[in-house]
């Protein structure tokens, strides 16, 4: 059904919204993404999930109908058709992009420059194991009782620490929820603050997926241009409930948000009755000089919600993250997570602990640094050797390079080629949403290795070359 499949709408765009979604659930049909004669939404329900007009929905549901693309049964409900006009499925037009993201193949390796993994050659394995040799242990003379919905307070405690002391945020554990990532984080703020069907201001450009999934929860995205400095508020602000962002390192283009801006953003939350989100990605992985500390950690109003993440610093397959809301709401968010997104599994939570308490967190963070700095600056080195010089190459701040192109060359068809070949980089342009898009491609630095880097980086040349001159 298309509830499993929602067609994008962007209001900022010159396309009409009918338009929009006639394309979109053109080409997922023709794609089989919507495979035939499956069960569609009414134009009634689909104008509901996507918070437009009931007569727009269905003057694209007309046009589908007219192409023989959809059928539809009265009060049987409406279908894809089973049989397509061959002229129609002769020419299938662009494949449809998933929301991909970070996401690669879900069942291979880490391809070479996949971003949001970390490093697969240089992890604490014995202590990690370890870690969860204990988490058994516990659980195994543990009562069996529900556990706590906001997470084992031991492990909210050592995330308070480690806020405390690599952070410079102070916060106390009963502020702390422990969440499915930073996507659960996400649907957390803003199903308790009640955000469905409201604006909020993100970054462009920002990270393709927090867009994305703020628009399935039925809220209006605001493009907010970034510069050097980080993320500018855009002059009109009326209706805005809330913003992310991404103070610490600016995703994708690293820079960390000024001072200035920061207490621009602060203000204005305090002023309009709003709020902010802060994506805090890469937390303390910050490569040069000192981290710049949490955005929340100067919030003297209570407008932050502060979210991080192992992820990128111990393992993706956790799903583990963490939110910290503000002492005033904490009430409220331990009712929402008690009935609607309580903590996940209490052992990989226990091992997590375990892990951070023995010191191995920190002194895995700390030789992570080190190893990302120095890969980092080999992967910029072989760049400029094998890349023309007329692709512009930066890398400052972050843990990605970038490589920005001449207009006209498609990074999205490069990258799917460049992904067939393991390289696994990512298309620049998907992550603008107004602001002229940049095309170009971003390179991770985590599993950059001495031996392979400069054959790696010829291949890509070589994509490159054949895309550009080709």
């Amino acid at each position: 059904m298309t509830g499993a499949f929602l067609p994008a709408v962007n209001r900022e765009r010159s396309v009409s919204i009918t338009q929009q979604i006639f394309i979109g659930m053109r080409t997922a049909i023709l794609s089989g993404a919507l495979e035939r004669g499956a069960r569609v939404s009414s134009w009634q329900d689909l104008s509901a999930q996507l918070g437009v007009s009931r007569g727009t929905v269905k003057r694209a549901y007309d046009l589908l109908k007219d192409q023989g693309l959809i059928v539809t049964k009265g009060r049987g409900g409406t279908w894809v058709a089973t049989s397509i006009p061959e002229e129609e499925a002769a020419e299938p037009g662009p494949p449809v992009q998933p929301a991909r993201g970070l996401f690669y193949d879900f069942e291979e390796t880490p391809q070479y420059f996949q971003m949001g993994v970390p490093a697969q050659d240089q992890f604490p394995s014995k202590a990690w194991h370890g870690a969860w040799r204990r988490a058994i242990a516990t659980e195994s003379v543990r009562p069996q009782i529900y556990p706590d919905p906001q997470g084992l307070l031991s492990l909210r405690r050592e995330v308070a620490g480690y806020l405390a002391i690599a952070r410079g945020y102070s916060c106390h554990p009963s502020q702390v929820f422990i969440t499915s990532g930073f996507a659960g984080a996400l649907g957390v703020v803003v199903g308790a603050m009640g955000f469905h069907g409201s604006k909020a201001f993100v970054e462009d450009p920002g990270f393709p997926r927090t867009r994305l999934a703020l628009q399935q929860a039925d809220v209006e995205t605001i493009s907010a241009p970034v510069d050097n400095e980080g993320m500018k508020l855009p002059l009109v602000k009326e209706g805005v409930r809330f913003a992310v962002m991404t103070p610490g390192q600016q995703a994708p283009l690293g820079m960390p948000l000024s001072p200035a801006r920061r207490a621009e953003v602060l203000d204005w939350a305090n002023a309009e009755d709003a709020w902010i989100i802060e994506d805090d990605y890469a937390g303390e992985l910050q490569l040069a000089g000192r981290a710049s500390p949490a955005l929340a950690a100067g919030d003297n109003f209570g407008r932050v919600f502060h979210v991080g993440s192992f992820s990128k610093t111990l393992n993706p397959g956790l799903r583990l993250g963490f939110l910290v809301v503000p002492p005033a709401l904490a009430e409220l968010f331990g009712t929402f997570v008690g009935f609607l997104a309580p903590a996940g599994s209490i052992i990989a939570q226990q091992a997590v602990q375990n892990f951070m308490a023995g010191g191995h967190f920190y002194r895995h963070l700390r030789r992570m640094k080190s190893l990302y700095a120095h890969r980092k600056t080999l992967l910029v080195e072989n760049l400029r050797h094998e890349i023309h010089p007329g692709i512009r190459c930066e890398y400052e701040g972050g843990l990605s390079v970038r490589l920005f192109f001449p207009s006209g060359l498609d990074d999205v068809a490069l990258a799917a080629e460049a992904d067939r070949v393991g390289l696994g980089v990512l298309p620049l342009s998907p992550w603008y949403q107004s602001y002229g898009p940049g095309r170009g491609l971003l390179l991770g630095i985590s599993n950059v290795r001495e031996r392979t880097v400069r054959v790696k980086c010829e291949l890509l040349s070589r994509l490159i070359s054949t895309h550009t001159y080709g």
